[in-house]
């Protein structure tokens, strides 16, 4: 079974309108709710892609009673920790632009972290877990880290998306893979990103840290991926780009299914920059008839650097 985890999962209130100005009344030309968090992204997609997946996390009130509900009728299951307060809203603001207000999320209580806690422990070494996202205040700064520590004594996979900080507490666990985009890589090693060298350079430095493999989202210039055997330069089809949220996500889900599916490392990879790309093109997260249509213009190469 793949599993994700969402530590600190929202309500994603997308707002549209038009001439928004500040200090006065502005009116929405319309508005869409979404079941949000990088985990939950992870799994959305990923029964787009035909593989079941179960979503772990922590979700509590009317708004996670609304994510629940949301996942059970795409098919998802949920078997979040139920938290006494409520989940977050975050605010997606279109106004041709996007602006995002991120809310804090709920207070997680030691009781409910070792519920959590209990859910990774019954995990074996045929499943896979996606840890992806912020935390809320309340969870320890090691909650990653702890997860991790159990997921190596039951034998399961892991993949981790998130911040410097959290991937790095992390990396000496040896995870599937990790997926920084270009700022992120950026910033893990205080630089500039000029080219495919660079890229492979810091890569190179990921894997020896202890990552299996590493995909490095470039945008619109496509990805790059790294093990310890090969490394791959996937090239994305031109679109117009309407949506930045959760692309990373969908190439976490696109991998991740590529390789529970038993595919090729290249075919998977393949699926993944298509996944990402579906959903950099669509209004909300890519669907299936995208992502093998893009998929079909992908191109793989090997890269020397």
């Amino acid at each position: 079974m793949i599993y994700t985890v969402t530590l600190n999962p929202s309500i994603d209130y997308v707002v549209y309108t038009e001439d928004f100005q500040l200090e006065g009344l502005n009116r929405a030309t319309s508005t869409q709710k979404f079941a949000g968090g990088k985990g939950i992204n992870v799994s959305r997609v990923l029964q787009t892609l035909n593989t079941p997946t179960t979503a772990l996390g922590f979700a509590g009130g009317f708004s996670g009673q609304f994510i629940s509900e949301q996942l059970e009728r795409q098919g998802i299951e949920a078997r979040f920790i139920e938290t006494s307060e409520d989940t977050r809203i975050n605010i997606k603001l279109k106004t041709g632009s996007e602006t995002e207000i991120n809310a804090p999320g709920p207070q997680v209580t030691e009781a409910q972290f070792e519920a959590l806690l209990q859910q990774m422990r019954e995990t074996t070494e045929q499943d896979t877990v996606v840890i992806a996202g912020s935390m809320p205040k309340s969870l320890p700064r090691d909650a990653y880290r702890q997860i991790v520590e159990i997921l190596s004594h039951t034998g399961a996979q892991f993949v981790v998306d998130a911040e410097k900080a959290l991937v790095e507490s992390v990396l000496d666990y040896h995870p599937l893979f990790i997926k920084p985009n270009k700022d992120e890589l950026e910033m893990m090693f205080d630089t500039t990103i000029q080219s495919d060298e660079d890229v492979v350079r810091c890569g190179q430095h990921i894997l020896e840290k202890g990552a299996q493999s590493v995909i490095i989202s470039l945008g619109g210039d496509g990805a790059i991926y790294m093990d310890a055997e090969r490394r791959l330069k996937a090239q994305v089809p031109t679109g117009q780009v309407v949506n930045t949220v959760g692309s990373g996500d969908s190439t976490v889900a696109g991998m991740v299914a590529g390789l529970d599916q038993g595919q090729a490392i290249e075919a998977a990879f393949a699926q993944a920059v298509a996944a990402g790309t579906a959903t950099a093109f669509n209004d909300d997260l890519a669907e299936k008839a995208s992502i093998d249509r893009i998929r079909q213009q992908v191109q793989i190469t090997s890269i020397d650097a």
